[in-house]
């Protein structure tokens, strides 16, 4: 493949200026607009993304807006994504920038990966769909993408995924990574991979087998989502959030909110359950009562 790069670089990118999504974060460098796109994106479907992303942006237009706001609005807002840990996150990373950088995200990829929450791939979004510089991006489309075009199980080992983006990289790599992502989104998908079109077909080796590969892949047996802990999670934040601000709601009420047969024998699930999210900054936990922080 590295032999062929010239061409590959040449197929993919003349793909792209044609069939390339319309995304508004891609109309953007401003690096606060690419983090907030960046955590919401964080297993969550782009055309939910999109709506939630405008309205972020509209109650919180930058950095210092968002340090300073209540960790409640931030939570309200971010209604409807899930992961409420995010919201928590994000605003941890603009309290750290305001504190640290006066209110902006530095153009280095050691730097962001010292705040709170931006890991490499965050990092490397950000250094390159904001500042432009020539870094390789790896996320999961772009990890299929590279393992599919080298030959190799999937899913490609993430050092060998990282190396790899790095070793194709050409300038200029904002384009590139948007490309590469598009591609694993579009037409180099997970299970039904469509071959014939994929401007790269005359290159992958891959090409054809890919469909029987998914299909042999063992299935993952789906564990029921409702009524675990996660689910209950939600719930609580969900219920918390129709309050008016600044409005407590005691323990017992949202035990049988959550549990229309609790009983004082759910009572230590119940703390244990608040009490977990009281630490992860989700909400505010005092005594008998708890609220959004």
């Amino acid at each position: 493949m590295l032999s062929s790069l010239p061409a590959l670089h040449h197929a993919l990118l003349r793909w792209f200026v044609a069939h390339g999504r319309d995304l508004p974060w891609r109309h953007t460098r401003d690096p606060y607009h690419i983090l907030v796109a960046e955590v919401m994106l964080q297993q969550t479907q782009v055309e939910r993304v999109v709506p939630k992303y405008y309205a972020f942006l509209t109650a919180f237009p930058d950095l210092s807006a968002l340090a300073a706001a209540p960790t409640a609005a931030v939570i309200r807002a971010w209604s409807g994504l899930g992961y409420n840990r995010r919201a928590i996150n994000l605003q941890r990373v603009a309290r750290a920038a305001v504190e640290r950088f006066g209110g902006t995200l530095p153009a280095n990829l050691s730097v962001l990966t010292s705040l709170p929450g931006i890991g490499r791939y965050t990092a490397a979004a950000i250094a390159c769909f904001a500042f432009e510089l020539p870094v390789p991006v790896v996320e999961t489309n772009i990890r299929r993408v590279l393992a599919r075009l080298s030959g190799r199980p999937e899913p490609l080992p993430e050092r060998e995924a990282w190396a790899l983006a790095a070793a194709l990289l050409p300038e200029p790599a904002w384009t590139w990574n948007q490309a590469l992502m598009d591609l694993g989104a579009t037409i180099c998908t997970v299970r039904a991979p469509r071959c014939l079109i994929c401007p790269l077909r005359e290159l992958c080796p891959s090409r054809g087998a890919v469909r029987s590969l998914a299909e042999a892949r063992p299935a993952y047996a789906s564990q029921p989502f409702v009524g675990s802990n996660r689910w209950y999670r939600g719930r609580v934040i969900a219920l918390l959030r129709e309050l008016p601000p600044g409005t407590t709601l005691d323990l017992e009420t949202l035990g049988r909110a959550l549990r229309p047969a609790y009983s004082p024998a759910d009572r230590p699930w119940l703390q244990q359950l608040v009490a977990g999210l009281a630490a992860d900054g989700l909400l505010h936990l005092d005594d008998e009562t708890v609220a959004l922080p």
